[in-house]
C-alpha cells in the first residue's frame, strides 16, 4: 500500500481488492487478475519485469479512473493521532472520502484530503491507503480507507535576529516564538517582538485555529502593541489593538479590527491638519481581502501571476471623531521566464484610494495612521498587499504637499519642514520592474544567490474634494518619484536578503531619500 493522493500510489493498493468484486462493473478485469499472481501477504522480489509491471498497473489505474467504476467506502479509519484530537483530523479529511461512489471520485477526494492534512502543519507525514473491507461486509466493491499520520515531534520553534540597515542608519532586534498543536486542535500560537534603535517597539501575539467540527471557517485572533516615533517629526504614536478573523479560506479573508491609538506632539510643531487628530481615538474597521497567488515562488518568482484586492470600511466606532471611510487597495504581479541564466522578468502595479463616507468632527477624510505612506527598504518582490514599497526612500519618506517643491536628481536632501514629511496620502500608486538572473559562479548558483536590476516609481496625494472627478490627475502623474538600482539577492528559507545600490532618479525638496548601498530583509 502507498500514499493515495497521487494516482501512481493508489494503484499499488487498489489491486488488493478482490477481482470478482469488479466483474459486474468492468469487462476488462483480466488485467487485474494478471497482477495478483502471488500471495497478497508476500512481498514480491525485485525482477527485471518490475518496470513493465508498474507501467501495466498505471495503465489499469488510468482506465479505472477514466471510467465510472463503482466502489463503496465501508469505513474511514484515522490512525497515528496521540496528541492531536480526532475531531481536528476528521474536519481536515472531510466527508468526500466516505461519500465517494467511483474510483475516480475516491482518488480525487484522497488527494484533496491529504493536501489539507499537510497544510495543518502538525504532521511530518500523511499517508492515505485503501484496504479490503472485513469479511462478511454486504455489498460489492467495498473498501476501507486508512488515513495514517505521523505527528511532528517538537511543538515549539523560535527565531532571533539582529538586522542592521545602513541605508536608514537603523538597527533592530526581531524575535518570534511559535507553539504548534498545544491543545490538540492543530492550532498555532505565536508571539513576536521587534525592537528598533530608532525608538520603535512592536509586540504581538495571536492564535490560529483551523476548521473543526461545526465551525464553518478557520478562526484567528491577534493582539498587538506598537510604539513608534515618526520619522523626522515630533509625533509619537502608541497603539493597542485586537484583530479577529471572521472568515478565512484559500482566497478569501474577512477580519474585524479594533484599536486604541494615541498620537502626541512633544514639540507642538504640528500643522492644523494634524493637530485635530492628536490625542486618543478608537478605530474600528472591518476588512475583506481576496488574494490569488499562482507564482512558482514568493522569494524568487520566475513564472506565474498574483493579485490582491482588499476593501476596508473604517470609522465604525460610535461617536468617533474620525470619519467613516472606505479604503480600497489593488496589487497586481506578473512573472515571466526569460530562458537565459535562469532569468525572469517581474513587474507589478499597486494602487490604493481612501474615499470618505462621512467626515469626522476633525474635518479629516481618514485617521492619520490609516493613510497611505510610501518609502522604506522593503523588498519589491515579496509583499503582496497594496502600495508601500519604494526603494531609495526612507520609511514615510514621501511628502504630499508639492505646492512649493522643486525636483531634485539623486541628491540626499533632508526635509526643510520636519512636519511635512509625516503627511500621508489618500491616493497612492506604485509600480516596479525587476530583472533577475543567475550569477555565473557555480558555488553561488548552487546556494540560490542571484543578481537583479530594478526600477521603481510611486506617488501619493491628498484628496481635498470627495468627488474623484475633480482630482488633478495630470499633476499627480507629473510628480511621480522614481529610483533604479541593482544588487545581489540571498534567498533563505525564511527571508529574502537583498544588498542593493539605489540611485534616485527623481525626488522633491521635502522627500527623505538616500542613495547608495542598502540592506533589507523581507519575509514572504
Amino acid at each position: 500500500m502507498a500514499t493515495a493522493p497521487s494516482p501512481a500510489s493508489v494503484q499499488e493498493d487498489y489491486h488488493h481488492v478482490e477481482d470478482d468484486e469488479f466483474e459486474e462493473e468492468e469487462d476488462d478485469d483480466d488485467d487485474l487478475d494478471d497482477e495478483d499472481d502471488g500471495d497478497d501477504d508476500q512481498e514480491p522480489s525485485p525482477t527485471p519485469s518490475d518496470g513493465a509491471d508498474e507501467a501495466r498497473l498505471e495503465s489499469v489505474l488510468r482506465r479505472l479512473t477514466a471510467e465510472e467504476v463503482r466502489i463503496r467506502v465501508h469505513d474511514v479509519e484515522i490512525r497515528g493521532c496521540s496528541r492531536t484530537r480526532r475531531a481536528a483530523v476528521e474536519a481536515a479529511v472531510g466527508s468526500d472520502l466516505a461519500r465517494a461512489a467511483t474510483v475516480r471520485d475516491l482518488v480525487r477526494a484522497a488527494a484533496a484530503a491529504g493536501d489539507r492534512l499537510r497544510r495543518l502543519g502538525a504532521f511530518d507525514t500523511v499517508s492515505i491507503t485503501l484496504d479490503t473491507a472485513p469479511p462478511g461486509t454486504p455489498g460489492n466493491a467495498a473498501v476501507v480507507v486508512l488515513v495514517d499520520v505521523a505527528e511532528v515531534r517538537g511543538r515549539a520553534s523560535g527565531e532571533l535576529g539582529i538586522f542592521a540597515n545602513k541605508g536608514t542608519r537603523s538597527c533592530s532586534v526581531e524575535g518570534s516564538v511559535k507553539l504548534k498543536n498545544l491543545f490538540g486542535y492543530c492550532e498555532t500560537w505565536d508571539a513576536s517582538g521587534d525592537l528598533g534603535l530608532d525608538q520603535t517597539l512592536e509586540l504581538s501575539t495571536g492564535v490560529e485555529i483551523p476548521r473543526i467540527g461545526a465551525i464553518p471557517t478557520p478562526l484567528g485572533a491577534r493582539m498587538s502593541f506598537l510604539s513608534e516615533d515618526w520619522l523626522k517629526s515630533s509625533l509619537k504614536e502608541h497603539m493597542m489593538g485586537v484583530s479577529v478573523g471572521l472568515l478565512s479560506t484559500m482566497n478569501h479573508n474577512l477580519a474585524y479590527n479594533l484599536s486604541w491609538r494615541t498620537i502626541t506632539d512633544r514639540a507642538l510643531m504640528s500643522s492644523n491638519s494634524i493637530r485635530g487628530q492628536l490625542g486618543h481615538s478608537l478605530l474600528s474597521s472591518i476588512k475583506y481581502t481576496y488574494k490569488v497567488d499562482q507564482r512558482d515562488s514568493s522569494i524568487r518568482p520566475t513564472r506565474g501571476y498574483a493579485y490582491l484586492f482588499s476593501s476596508q470600511v473604517g470609522g465604525l466606532a460610535p461617536e468617533s471623531k474620525n470619519a467613516r471611510y472606505v479604503r480600497q487597495e489593488l496589487d497586481l504581479r506578473l512573472a515571466l521566464p526569460l530562458g537565459v541564466l535562469n532569468g525572469a522578468f517581474n513587474a507589478g502595479v499597486a494602487a490604493g484610494v481612501i474615499h470618505p463616507l462621512a467626515r469626522g468632527s476633525t474635518g479629516s477624510i481618514s485617521p492619520l495612521s490609516e493613510q497611505f505612506y510610501l518609502g522604506g527598504n522593503r523588498s519589491l518582490m515579496c509583499r503582496l498587499g497594496g502600495p508601500s514599497s519604494l526603494l531609495g526612500f526612507k520609511k514615510r519618506g514621501l511628502g504630499t504637499d508639492l505646492r512649493t517643491s522643486t525636483p531634485k536628481n539623486s541628491e540626499n536632501v533632508a526635509s526643510t519642514s520636519p512636519e511635512i514629511g509625516t503627511l500621508g496620502g489618500h491616493i497612492a500608486v506604485t509600480a516596479f520592474a525587476d530583472l533577475s538572473f543567475d550569477i555565473p559562479l557555480e558555488p553561488l548558483r548552487d546556494l540560490g544567490i542571484h543578481g537583479h536590476a530594478f526600477v521603481s516609481a510611486g506617488n501619493l496625494a491628498k484628496l481635498t474634494e470627495p468627488d474623484l472627478r475633480k482630482f488633478p490627475l495630470v499633476e499627480f502623474l507629473q510628480t511621480f518619484r522614481s529610483s533604479a538600482g541593482f544588487g545581489v539577492v540571498v534567498p533563505t528559507r525564511l527571508f529574502r536578503i537583498e544588498v542593493n545600490y539605489c540611485h534616485i532618479l527623481k525626488q522633491f525638496d521635502h522627500d527623505i531619500g538616500k542613495a547608495g548601498i542598502q540592506f533589507n530583509f523581507s519575509s514572504p
